[in-house]
């Protein structure tokens, strides 16, 4: 058997990145899949141009290899649609067991030039959204009388950043709702823990070096200053810590901060 059969994980920001590969990951290990995405290009920040095409052939790689996944599509902010996804997460498959609160955005700009609905969209699609999505999956965890919840978080939900204050603010909300959560949930055996990647080498990061008109390596360089010899980490290493956060082999791992930083904190 693998470890996750019979188990159900909504992810948030499926279609690309961090996201694409814990759904692969988690269905070659036997879950359920319920893959979330707006899929739709963004106004803001202007490099996300994800499609419904991109979530097709999520599906179709998952199919490929016999496993099992459900697309669902919808705005993070909006909790109507929230709702419907969870909803139907249960429908399908009987359980939801993990969630993966991936989906999130990042974009340069200095705190005196930053327009309001900017800082706003930051913090509604990188915590609101985290939100909502634990508002409507918590009851059918709670009626199981277990769960793993997971936020992806940050380097930039423990430090400061410069031309990112809202983007920090953001991601250190995260570490809040974590630990309040789990807090409140460990009496229901659910954990809740957050999960703070250095820079990650996905499709946000070349979108960032496109608007700024650097190079992918720049960019990490840049924002990161890791202290092993490398620019950034990749999706398949979050993956991993994953895997391992959301099974019994961590039991007793709840309202914790799960750094993956390429050394980047001890400096």
């Amino acid at each position: 058997m693998a470890q996750y059969d019979n188990k159900t994980i909504i992810i948030t920001g499926a279609a690309k990145g961090q996201g694409r590969a814990a759904a692969i990951a988690f269905a070659k290990e036997g879950a359920n899949v319920v893959a979330f995405d707006l899929a739709q290009k963004l106004c803001y920040p202007a490099y996300n141009n994800t499609c419904k095409n991109d979530m097709e052939c999520l599906k179709a790689e998952i199919a490929a290899f016999g496993g099992k996944v459900l697309l669902t599509f919808g705005d993070v902010r909006k909790a109507d649609e929230v709702k419907v996804a969870v909803d139907a997460a249960y429908d399908t498959f009987g359980s939801v067991d993990i969630l993966f609160n991936n989906a999130g955005i990042c974009a340069y700009g200095l705190v005196h030039e930053l327009p309001e609905q900017e800082w706003d969209t930051m913090m509604d699609i990188n915590c609101k959204g985290a939100f909502l999505f634990c508002k409507y999956a918590v009851p059918y965890m709670q009626r199981q009388k277990k769960g793993v919840i997971i936020n992806n978080s940050s380097i930039a939900g423990l430090r400061g950043m410069n031309r990112l204050c809202h983007y920090a603010a953001s991601k250190w909300a995260m570490v809040g709702l974590t630990k309040s959560l789990a807090i409140e949930l460990a009496p229901h055996n659910i954990r809740v823990l957050s999960i703070h990647p250095t820079g990650v080498n996905t499709p946000m990061n070349d979108g960032l070096a496109a608007m700024e008109g650097a190079t992918p390596q720049e960019i990490a360089e840049r924002s990161a200053g890791n202290l092993l010899p490398v620019p950034w980490i990749e999706a398949e290493d979050v993956v991993n810590a994953l895997l391992y956060l959301c099974s019994d082999n961590a039991r007793y791992v709840t309202g914790s901060q799960f750094v993956l930083d390429a050394g980047l904190l001890t400096r």
